[in-house]
């Protein structure tokens, strides 16, 4: 299964439409890009590897995997890039201005359902970030 993230770059944040098979499943919010320096940029676009990932702190969450330079970048809940992502991505149901949406969580659990399901399935589950 590949998700499609389409960015929209700001000097503030970066938000994007992530969609599967052209249909959209939610929005999101990332730090601006700055050259991939670790916990104040976005990702590099790419094609990546998703997993299923647990912590104390986010419970279930998504991984994404072989982000060159990074480790621990992670699809969890959040309304605020700025505050709340060390270059992480935030699924949002909202856009709310560049970097910001609104009910995140609401969207992260709608993403966690339509991955998991495919990696219970033994599908891989790729990221196709691009602008």
């Amino acid at each position: 299964m590949n998700l499609f993230l389409t960015r929209t770059y700001f000097p503030e944040g970066t938000n994007g439409k992530l969609e599967i098979e052209g249909k959209l499943i939610s929005n999101t919010i990332e730090l601006p890009w700055r050259k991939n320096e670790k916990r104040v940029s976005c990702i590099p676009e790419g094609k990546y590897l998703l997993r299923r990932r647990y912590s104390s702190k986010f419970n279930w969450h998504i991984e994404v995997l072989n982000v060159e330079n990074r480790s621990l970048i992670l699809l969890h809940p959040a309304n605020n890039a700025l505050l709340e992502l060390n270059g992480c991505i935030a699924p949002v149901t909202k856009l709310s201005g560049p970097g910001l949406g609104l009910q995140s969580r609401q969207a992260l659990n709608k993403l966690k359902g339509l991955v998991f399901k495919a990696i219970d399935r033994k599908e891989e589950v790729f990221l196709i970030v691009q602008s």
